[in-house]
């Protein structure tokens, strides 16, 4: 009895610890579109998919930027060219994934390009 009670003290602690380690982990995803970049006060202005208020997310040196050809540190003056860019060609701004935590973004991932479909002759 006594080696049974010790086995499930030490299952429900191991959990219990496991639980812990990995729940900090875990980070906010924002889907949206960053509509401008503060160079001086490294933040981005995101408005989210589903919703019209605009989002302030901190951006640090340990952020990353990560595409399909690899991650890079962010470049803040880039990515502000493009949003010029995309206003240019009549959109918000540039859609992407940003990872936080407590809205400092730890990855920001760009979306994914839609592909045309084939025309037909």
């Amino acid at each position: 009895m006594q080696a049974r009670r010790k086995f499930l003290f030490l299952a429900i602690s191991g959990v219990v610890a496991l639980g812990l380690i990995a729940v900090p982990v875990l980070a906010d995803e924002l889907f949206g579109t960053i509509t401008s970049v503060d160079i001086e006060g490294k933040t981005l202005s995101v408005v989210p998919k589903d919703s019209e208020d605009t989002i302030k997310v901190k951006v640090t040196d340990q952020t990353e930027y990560i595409t399909k050809k690899g991650n890079s540190k962010v470049d803040l003056e880039k990515i502000s060219k493009n949003i010029e860019k995309a206003k240019d060609k009549g959109a918000k701004g540039v859609m992407v994934k940003i990872e936080h935590d407590k809205k400092v973004a730890t990855k920001i991932y760009p979306a994914a390009k839609k592909k045309e479909a084939p025309k037909d002759n």
